[in-house]
């Protein structure tokens, strides 16, 4: 207490539990001084020491008599679906009870119907022809509410009905209770039994149950004690009693050693052996030190039941001085907004009060310092020669089940099957493949259906087998890299049907994603620390969460037990470096039949050393049955690594449409890349969003209408050409328990499905952004039955073919886990893979200047003209330019109001002609424009010297044109800024003579040598009618654009005086014809075959 004040820090509970061994040590009872134990007993008037002495009965054994003894029930009631409530009424069915059940959460009520039980429309339908009627609500409202409520229950109980309250209420209401269904005259029964053991025991039928009532009740509701109604409420009283002292006491005591500066984490490990710990101590702190309250047991039940404590204490005439200040306690953390956060939030009082922080995070480590200080990698590859030996020798097959379709993360070429009939199971196996995945995506289902699905393939596997004589195979559970799906319910079912496995090998080690066991603790790296898996938001995960980051306690946990942590082997990464592959397969060798063994790596030789050794074993006889990330899969069939796949590896090259981009991920790190991806695509991206409440909460018609709605907007964006994201909005909604989390993740997932099912226009690509949602979008939306990895898109994103039986054949299909890659890992592959913007005429220009040729600049004037041209370069895979006033590059810009306006209408070049201009006034008037459309990233071509003849409309006389002088261009280039340059050197708009273009070449060999200095590109106006011969020499001295106007325009004018034709055939043969023409200049150019 000295302390605390010198440290001005409060202990309320440690404050009155002194002030009541004050009490209890200074009284005197009769002549002499009395201890505690005597003072209380006479102030509480209460025989302490004869209560403890009383005959202590075997509660299992009255338990199991009965049970043995009590009446069977038919037809059982169950009202109350939450957290625990689920879990025992899902317990019941499984043991084979009917169960007719009712909650306020509709989503739940419809998750306990596809369990098989039977739910109904209120308490009242419920309760009608039940034997048993199980309440199991929050509190003594709910549970009068229910009973005695609008549509309540107890009015339709049928005579002799039994009624068991499990909620934790008063003694008092349970008393008042009973009175009042013995005042109905029907023999309901009242059996008073409030649980304890949390969510996970509800669900295995572990609980423990104070049970009370009438010997008649007990034996006709089968329950565990004895003794009249309220007993049990009174057992649970003193219970949560101890457990809130207990927690508040634990959030004082970690508070105070934060105040003293000592290392809270230090101080759990070693009160974890001292005299002053207790269970609560041991379970509740690790929250405090995670700061992690995601809650098992809420503040809130706390404030109720302590509140039940503070009542029945005053009813019973007995000071609870402890309790009462924790009572307080609690109500101050529910004051403050923490109510709904797990119990262990109470240490926020003190932390709010004090400014502490009992947080106790370790210390963070460095990646690139960790990796270092391991020893060298084992200096031999030993996998080529033995996966070849093995393969020969055995013919085990590899068949990984996928429980999502990222498991592909590291292979190639090999096949993904999506059904898995025992005829298309034999028809692999004829192959003899080294390996092939079965996409089971059973992570996205609850753990009895995985669980019977696994089965299933196993039984389809072994059937298969033995019609392919000389086969054999080797069962690889692939699972999630950082500890999520269903483990161990998916290995259990797997050894039902192959049989018992020499061992069980846990190995999640995955380089790409950074993923990395180093001394038994896995860790996920962000991005150059590691930080233990279990402190990462992949550990929070509403339907896979776990506490361990140490892979043999994260067994135990999984296992609920099961496997203690002490019976689970390791493989060190010393072992495999410094011993390699033989000792590797000794270890496996000696362990007992039915281990659990976790292999440790930090690198791709890791793990090509573990597998060499376990090949070694298995052809010894041994057979493992192995739960692994992706990189075990690549080591087991020794294949080598190739780079990522671009779409010019597909032979993609110009696109129609666009590509499709679905997110359904979660987690924050898909959040993340998403936000990334608007940011460095925004512009060339169209965002659809999912409303997640309208397709999982709402009715049936808000669903529908939103799938309609992000329908045609993706099928309206991809025709025209758009790069489309779907996104779901990014607020999370779980459920209550993780199953109903799992049923809204398949709404959500279901509705994606649906919206990519009715996208009729056929992406460019697809990428689907997370495991379940690229699943389910594979078989379900576009119908794949098998796959082909080719490879993959970015590292650790796998990219499929999909078979010839789906949707969109030949689309490439990019599978983009949600836990894979930095933040702008997805922006990467969407510009990777994303429809090709249209090309600047600048990159046109310097491409001919990188390959010697030159481009056809041809003006048009209608539809046809803009076809021709387009049809001719697509031809001749040629790049072109569009020259016309409203379209591509905006031509001969001679007044300044035009140009501005074609800067706004996404032109990608202009031309400023300011040659009719004096030179100062050309230069001011190209300077001007020439800086706004740079600021926009267009091209500018200037003209400098002025061309005789006609364009557009305009004449310029002989007499009035001028050549380009060399001088005046260098000052011209320098001041404006230009990118082309447009010279005259005899070139001539429109016809020349009769005599014949007269260009000066040698000017031309003097403008070459400045432009290409200056890095300006040389533009020749007047190509109609030049001669091939001259086009060449212009080429070869540094023409790089030709523009091509009147040659194009006469042989539209003679297609059209050709007589006996429609309109739909003049257009045709005015298109054809145009089209000869550019199709001959693009080779006189050299720039056909360019594109």
């Amino acid at each position: 207490m000295d302390m605390a004040k010198a440290v001005t820090f409060p202990l309320p509970l440690l404050g009155v539990a002194y002030q009541q061994l004050i009490h209890g040590s200074s009284a005197v009872i009769g002549d002499v001084s009395a201890s505690p134990l005597k003072v209380w007993e006479a102030s509480f008037g209460a025989n302490i020491v004869d209560a403890v002495s009383q005959q202590i009965y075997d509660a299992s054994k009255l338990a199991d008599q009965l049970v043995m003894e009590s009446k069977s029930a038919k037809r059982i009631g169950f009202i109350g679906l939450g957290a625990m409530g689920f879990g025992m009424a899902s317990h019941l069915l499984k043991l084979g009870f009917y169960v007719v059940a009712y909650d306020v959460y509709k989503p739940t009520m419809a998750r306990f119907d596809d369990l098989g039980g039977s739910t109904k429309g209120s308490p009242e339908e419920v309760a009608k022809d039940v034997e048993i009627l199980i309440i199991m609500v929050a509190n003594e409202f709910q549970a009068d509410s229910v009973l005695y409520g609008s549509a309540g229950a107890v009015p339709v109980l049928s005579a002799g009905t039994s009624v068991i309250l499990s909620s934790t209420v008063s003694p008092g209401f349970v008393i008042r209770l009973n009175k009042r269904l013995e005042a109905e005259c029907r023999d309901i029964k009242l059996v008073d039994a409030p649980v304890s053991g949390g969510v996970k025991r509800a669900a295995d039928g572990t609980l423990t149950i104070m049970a009370s009532g009438t010997d008649e009740a007990l034996h006709c509701a089968g329950a565990v004690l004895s003794g009249g109604c309220g007993a049990a409420s009174s057992v649970k009283m003193v219970n949560q009693l101890l457990a809130g002292v207990h927690i508040a006491s634990a959030a004082e005591a970690m508070a105070f050693a934060a105040r003293l500066n000592l290392r809270t984490r230090s101080v759990f490990e070693i009160l974890q052996h001292a005299r002053g710990y207790s269970w609560m101590f041991g379970n509740r702190v690790p929250h405090m030190l995670d700061n992690d309250y995601t809650p098992y047991s809420a503040v809130d039940i706390f404030v109720k039941d302590l509140g039940i404590v503070s009542c029945e204490s005053s009813n019973s005439r007995i000071p609870v001085h402890v309790s009462s200040i924790a009572h307080q306690l609690f109500i101050a953390g529910s004051a403050s907004g923490w109510g709904r956060y797990d119990d262990a939030a109470v240490v926020k009082v003190y932390e709010t009060l004090t400014g502490v922080k009992v947080e106790g995070k370790p210390p963070l480590l460095s990646k690139e310092d960790v990796l270092h200080s391991l020893p060298a990698e084992w200096p031999e590859d030993p996998m080529d020669d033995l996966v070849s030996v093995a393969s020969r020798n055995s013919k085990k097959i590899v068949v990984v089940l996928d429980d999502d379709p990222t498991g592909t993360q590291t292979v190639h070429d090999i096949e993904v099957l999506t059904e898995w009939p025992v005829e298309a199971l034999v028809e692999q196996f004829l192959k003899l493949p080294t390996c092939f995945f079965i996409l089971t995506n059973s992570r996205s289902m609850t753990a009895d259906k995985a669980m019977l699905l696994v089965q299933t393939v196993c039984r389809n596997l072994e059937a298969a087998a033995k019609n392919v004589p000389g086969v054999s195979y080797t069962v690889v559970l692939r699972g999630d890299s950082t500890l999520r799906g269903h483990f161990p319910e998916e290995a259990d079912a797997a050894v039902s049907v192959l049989g018992e496995m020499d061992a069980w090998i846990i190995c999640p080690f995955f380089l790409q994603g950074g993923r990395y066991t180093i001394n038994d603790i896995h860790y996920v790296a962000d991005p150059d620390r590691l930080i233990p898996a279990g402190e990462t938001e992949f550990a929070k995960d509403a339907a896979f969460g776990y506490k361990s980051s140490n892979l043999r306690q994260w067994v135990e946990e999984k296992t609920r037990g099961r496997v203690s942590e002490k019976r689970v082997s390791t493989i060190s990464i010393n072992l495999l470096r410094k011993q390699g592959p033989n000792a590797v397969c000794q270890h496996l060798y000696s362990l007992e039949k039915g281990s659990v063994c976790i292999v440790n790596a930090a690198s791709e030789k890791d793990m090509a050393v573990f597998a060499s050794g376990m090949i070694q074993a298995e052809l010894k006889g041994k057979k493992f049955l192995c739960r692994t990330a992706a990189s075990f899969v690549s080591a087991r069939i020794g294949i080598k690594p190739k780079p990522p796949i671009c779409p010019n590896d597909l032979g993609l090259k110009r696109a129609l449409t666009g590509g499709l981009i679905v997110v359904g991920s979660y987690v924050p790190k898909t959040t993340k890349q998403v936000d990334e991806l608007r940011s460095q695509c925004g512009q060339s991206l169209r965002v659809i969003e999912v409303s997640v409440e309208m397709v999982s909460m709402k009715s049936t018609e808000d669903r529908d209408q939103e799938i309609s709605r992000v329908v045609e907007l993706g099928n309206a964006y991809i025709q025209n050409r758009k790069d489309t994201l779907v996104v779901t909005s990014r607020q999370l909604i779980t459920g209550k328990t993780p199953e109903e989390s799992l049923e809204i993740n398949y709404k959500v997932s279901s509705a994606l499905v649906e919206i990519v099912r009715r996208i009729d226009s056929k992406p460019r690509y697809i990428i689907a952004k997370g495991g379940i949602t690229s699943s389910d979008i594979a078989t379900k939306a576009l119908e794949a039955r098998r796959a082909k990895v080719m490879g993959q898109a970015l590292a650790g994103v796998p990219l499929w073919q999909l078979g010839p039986e789906s949707r969109f054949p030949g689309v490439p299909y990019i599978v983009f886990p949600g836990n894979v890659g930095d933040n702008s890992a997805l922006a990467k592959v969407v510009q990777n893979w994303a429809s090709p913007s249209r090309i600047s005429t600048k990159q046109l220009l310097l491409n001919a200047e990188k390959g010697g040729y030159a481009i056809g600049a041809f003006n048009v004037y209608n539809l046809e003209g803009v076809e021709a041209v387009v049809a001719a370069a697509e031809a001749e895979n040629s790049p072109a330019i569009l020259q016309v006033p409203i379209t591509v590059h905006y031509d001969h810009g001679t007044s300044k109001s035009d140009l501005l306006q074609a800067l706004e209408m996404g032109f990608d070049s202009v031309m400023v002609d300011g040659s009719h201009l004096t030179l100062g006034e050309n230069i001011l008037y190209t300077k001007s424009i020439s800086s706004l459309a740079h600021a926009k990233g267009l091209l500018v071509e200037a003209e400098l010297g002025r061309l005789s003849g006609s364009e557009d409309g305009l004449t310029v006389e002989e007499y009035k044109a001028r050549f380009t002088d060399v001088a005046q261009a260098e000052g011209f280039i320098d001041e404006t800024s230009i990118d082309a340059l447009a010279v005259c050197i005899g070139n001539v708009h429109g016809k020349y003579p009769p005599s014949g273009p007269n260009l000066k070449l040698d000017l031309l060999k003097d403008l070459r040598a400045l432009t290409l200095k200056k890095g300006v590109s040389l533009v020749l106006h007047g190509a109609s009618g030049l001669p091939r011969e001259l086009v060449q020499e212009c080429i070869d001295l540094g023409v790089r654009k030709f523009n091509v106007n009147t040659e194009v325009r006469n042989s539209y004018l003679e297609s059209l005086k050709k007589s006996g034709k429609d309109l739909i055939q003049v257009m045709a043969s005015a298109k054809e014809a145009m089209k000869a023409v550019v199709t001959e200049k693009l080779h006189l150019f050299g720039s056909a075959g360019k594109a």
